[in-house]
């Protein structure tokens, strides 16, 4: 009974942590709709910031509370909606995952910057070593302070909800922004306090978490996730069925403490995944969601055309030839992991680019593809592999049949949850017996995968395997490309638009979900099971979700419904990160941060950074002198590294310098095309169309100004086309 008693005063003290921070992430999304991925690293920082305080400096313990909580913890929710959230109005649930999944990262490499790795940081609990005395067990004064502080805060939102005028107006916002806006109300400002208390009650719980925990910011972050089940217990609505979760939460994990056989290799792993399998089980109970309806949102993604696609593909394996012929062994297993994990980040084009799905568990099936091609590729025959895709899309079909209700941010924690429990649990599991099936995972932490043989020839070096990945991924993209083009994708594309649209209309709006899940997780699974073979030995470790959210987040960053996204986020997070950080370690810790902020900015283009990288390569890809001027020389340069000219930094800088000067060229020809036309165009003494269907030049105002001259008006002075331009003037005599 004691020990009972005991382990119930510890699942609610977890309770109660859960029920703080799940509160203030259920706050924020019903007044703003914005599902804050990184409401834990904000209490992160918050408890880093406490230590700092309160055990680095020494300031007195209600002093440091009052600063983090009061101060800090406010100004830091402030200055998020007013510079970051606020700008994610009218784009899609992705693009507003991606942006808070990159606040995650960008604090977690903040905190790194501030308060590096390695370092011995302990924090003590309040009023460290002294006990209440219950009677029948004793309490320590940490979890009386933990359990009365979510007393108070739910006492604390119930009175500001209900009780006061901006209470009401969150309320308000939620059930009918524009009628509250019609009302009077002031939606902005509702946000500001919203994300400011959110803040705080982040900081809150992390700070009464972080005692019980080493003060590492992945760690902390991410242990918040636990969290998150509470709130969709409460539909991430209901603030009274959020403390009911949360309570649900701590005692489920305070009884496994203490009652599951420790002994047992099969359990060990259950206890840290048992709140993501609540959160798993939580989604599939939650009631069907209304359908989409025609939005405006700002994401636009045209299809992609045939030709770029064949250019893309022969760009690619060109690429990988160059890395391979002029690098050691070393630098190309680094830098040749971005075409598997490319091949990986490719599978999110059609789920979340053509349907709109949102998957965070893509890695996680890269794992089960490397997994079954290391016990059935035994040899390297290329059966392996194929059973690799097969079985991931299975996998994926029996995780999407469940789901298939879901989408949104339902669907994107569905999966996160099923990814953290195969890390934490499925992954590290022993081999076992399934009836008459024998499986077999990681063994011992990793697992060796053999080179694939086909065709007589093996794979053995790691250059072959790299022009394997990149052959996959070129396959694997012009594979995407077609499902674009084909019926199903439109259906695809018609479902993410409306699918209230599509269902009035009799489609189907189940199976195609389904579908395109397993298609998605197929295309995981061979970037998995290739990343494997490339690497020779790999480990569940470098499955994990922490590992996996850069990919989904650089992805929509270079454009979600692009299939030159996906090629983007393999050479951004495995080429450029990884080849700027040999430059010096302050570029090193750069890094650590850039990925985040990248995914920040992308509430001001929410189609990602591919279309203004596009547009501004628009004339020299419709320059064919300048950009066969471009290729030779690119050429010339490469043979001269392949003749050891030179090395491998100088070959870099003479390739981006080429190309550099010759998109410069090629925008200035562009230039002088334009004004030569806009010369003929002025022949026929026409002006009325100026600054309507062809943009004001320099010509065009001289024009003008002998326009002006011979009606006898005064002469044009100090005005350039631009000025013209933003004037809007159009009638060549106005």
């Amino acid at each position: 009974m004691e020990k009972f008693l005991i382990f119930t005063i510890v699942g609610l003290s977890l309770a109660a942590i859960y029920a703080v921070i799940s509160s203030g992430l259920v706050l924020t999304y019903t007044t703003t709709g914005i599902f804050n991925f990184a409401h834990g690293a904000i209490g992160m920082l918050a408890a880093f910031a406490y230590w700092q305080l309160r055990f680095d400096w020494g300031w007195p313990a209600p002093i440091a509370l009052v600063v983090v909580l009061f101060v800090l913890a406010p100004a830091f929710g402030l200055l998020l909606e007013r510079v970051i959230m606020r700008g994610l109005v009218g784009t899609s649930e992705a693009t507003k995952l991606v942006v808070s999944i990159s606040l995650l990262v960008a604090m977690i490499g903040l905190a790194t910057l501030i308060w590096p790795s390695g370092t011995s940081r302990p924090m003590s609990t309040f009023f460290q070593g002294r006990r209440v005395d219950l009677g029948i067990t004793t309490i320590t004064y940490h979890q009386a302070i933990t359990i009365t502080t979510a007393i108070l805060v739910a006492v604390g939102l119930r009175f500001l909800l209900y009780r006061t005028r901006i209470g009401i107006s969150m309320r308000a916002n939620v059930d009918d922004r524009n009628l509250a806006l019609l009302n009077g109300a002031r939606p902005d400002r509702v946000g500001l306090y919203s994300w400011a208390i959110g803040a705080s009650l982040a900081a809150i719980g992390g700070i009464l978490i972080a005692p019980a925990l080493s003060l590492d910011p992945g760690s902390l972050s991410l242990l918040i996730v636990n969290a998150y089940a509470a709130a969709i217990f409460g539909r991430l609505r209901s603030l009274p069925m959020t403390f009911v979760g949360a309570i649900v939460l701590g005692l489920t994990e305070g009884y496994l403490a203490a009652y599951l056989p420790g002994e047992n290799q099969y359990l060990a792993g259950l206890r840290p995944a048992a709140a993501v399998i609540v959160l798993f089980i939580v989604l599939l109970f939650v009631p069907n969601p209304r359908l989409r309806t025609r939005s405006q949102l700002r994401e636009f993604f045209p299809p992609p055309s045939p030709t770029g696609m064949v250019m893309m593909a022969v760009g690619v394996v060109t690429f990988a030839m160059v890395l391979v012929t002029t690098m050691d062994t070393t630098n190309v297993i680094t830098y040749g992991q971005m075409f598997p994990l490319a091949i990986v980040a490719l599978s999110l084009v059609p789920l979340v680019g053509y349907a709109g799905q949102i998957s965070l568990a893509q890695l996680s099936f890269g794992g089960i593809g490397a997994i079954v091609v290391a016990h059935h590729g035994i040899g390297g025959t290329p059966f392996g592999l194929l059973f690799a895709v097969v079985v991931a899309a299975i996998v994926g079909g029996m995780v999407a049949l469940p789901l298939r209700r879901l989408s949104g941010i339902y669907l994107a924690l569905a999966t996160a949850a099923f990814a953290v429990a195969l890390d934490r649990w499925i992954f590290i599991l022993p081999d076992f017996d399934l009836g008459s099936l024998h499986i077999s995972l990681f063994q011992l932490g990793s697992t060796d995968i053999d080179p694939l043989k086909l065709f007589g020839y093996t794979f053995e070096s790691a250059g072959s395997r790299v022009m394997l990945s990149a052959v996959g991924f070129a396959l694997s993209a012009l594979l995407v490309a077609a499902v674009r083009w084909s019926a199903f994708g439109r259906q695809l594309v018609a479902m993410r638009d409306s699918e209230a649209a599509c269902a009035t209309l009799g489609l189907n709006l189940v199976w195609p979900r389904v579908f395109v899940f397993m298609l998605s997780a197929g295309i995981a699974g061979l970037g998995g099971a290739l990343y494997g073979m490339q690497l020779g030995t790999v480990g569940p470790d470098r499955f994990s979700l922490i590992s996996g959210l850069p990919i989904f987040m650089l992805v929509v960053v270079g454009g979600a419904g692009l299939v030159g996204g996906a090629l983007f986020a393999g050479i951004g997070l495995y080429g450029v990160i990884p080849l700027t950080s040999a430059l010096g370690p302050i570029v090193a810790k750069i890094n650590a941060v850039s990925p985040g902020l990248m995914g920040i900015g992308l509430g001001r283009n929410p189609s990602g950074a591919l279309p203004l990288i596009q547009d501004g390569m628009k004339p020299l890809r419709r320059d064919p002198l300048v950009l066969a001027a471009m290729t030779v020389a690119m050429v010339l340069i490469y043979l001269a590294r392949l003749a050891d000219v030179f090395a491998n930094w100088p070959f870099v800088l003479a390739v981006v310098a080429v190309f550099l000067v010759a998109n410069v060229v090629a925008g200035r020809r562009a230039r002088v095309a334009d004004d030569s036309s806009a010369e003929v165009a002025l022949s026929t003494d026409d002006l009325d169309w100026v600054g309507i269907t062809t943009p004001w030049t320099q010509t065009h105002l001289a024009r003008l100004g002998d326009v002006f001259a011979d009606d006898g008006l005064p002469p044009l002075t100090g005005l350039t086309a631009t000025t013209v331009q933003a004037l809007g003037v159009s009638d060549g005599r106005a």
